[in-house]
């Protein structure tokens, strides 16, 4: 079988398996955190770093970590791709190599992506045995799938719309044009603006958010996590009637402090030595 096939195949069983049907897929990072356990962060990074996987064998937890950035369609890629990685085992070599000579595993990993996000049986039940391909056409499925032009047209390629002349003519069109030019440019502008912000894995999140009820974290910790101010934090918790608790200092009333016996006497004594007196050690050394 080969990379590609693996992709597929895999792809399809995620699906099958958390019963994710052949739909469009809405919020990747809550499905991926929701289906799998893992926890999703969008970080920021350089310009060049997209998307990582880090494994801690010992306590069996993996992470996955995605840039944040203006280019949703490929932010949603990324963490298809991530995944991928993770659903095949790709520790090692999940970034290896380069882009002009991509390993089995990095195609592999992009047919996963691609198959996940846009299956080619979601992609039928969309057209149907619509014969007509036009450009259009191809910003109705980049738009519901939520998938780049390239990812697109691949697909309409495979499930047998496109010729591979068009398909590689697709495949230069950009999200953004497709976008203006069919009227939801609006709508593309609201999921730039959200593929630009951190985002804490909801896990951490979740229990850091229990912390500051408990009185044990602050809500300086919470701001750092999400990457907003403190303020908004604590309006945010406010709002919806989150408050730490108050834990009293038993140790601070003074009713609770035990009796402490006093030796007055030996105190008396002391204040009534005579400032004066000739310390005998002294006495000594000078000798």
């Amino acid at each position: 079988m080969t990379a590609e096939a693996e992709g597929r195949a895999a792809a399809a069983k995620f699906r099958e398996e958390h019963e994710l049907g052949v739909q469009p897929l809405g919020d990747l990072i809550a499905i991926i955190e929701q289906t799998t356990g893992i926890d999703v962060a969008v970080l920021d990074a350089g310009p060049d770093e997209h998307g990582l996987t880090m494994r801690d064998p010992e306590r069996d937890t993996t992470f996955i970590g995605v840039a944040r950035g203006q280019h949703p369609m490929r932010q949603r890629s990324t963490l298809a791709h991530e995944l991928g990685h993770i659903q095949f085992g790709d520790w090692a070599d999940a970034d290896a190599g380069n882009w002009s000579d991509r390993s089995p595993a990095e195609i592999r990993a992009d047919a996963f992506a691609r198959n996940l996000l846009l299956p080619v049986d979601g992609l039928r039940k969309l057209l149907g045995d619509r014969k007509q391909m036009t450009r259009s056409t191809l910003s109705v499925v980049v738009q519901r799938f939520l998938v780049s032009p390239a990812v697109a047209a691949i697909a309409l390629h495979q499930a047998g719309y496109i010729d591979p002349a068009t398909k590689v003519d697709w495949m230069d069109l950009s999200t953004p044009q497709l976008a203006v030019r069919f009227g939801w440019i609006d709508q593309y502008h609201a999921l730039r603006a959200d593929s630009n912000k951190q985002r804490a894995p909801q896990r951490l999140l979740a229990r850091a958010t229990k912390g500051y009820a408990e009185g044990v974290l602050s809500a300086q910790a919470i701001a750092t996590l999400r990457g907003i101010t403190v303020e908004t934090v604590e309006a945010e918790l406010r709002e919806v009637g989150i408050v730490p608790v108050e834990r009293p200092i038993a140790w601070a009333d003074p009713a609770e402090l035990p009796d402490v016996p006093v030796d007055w006497a030996a105190l008396d004594a002391d204040l009534t030595a005579p400032d004066d007196q000739e310390d005998p050690a002294a006495e000594t050394e000078t000798r």
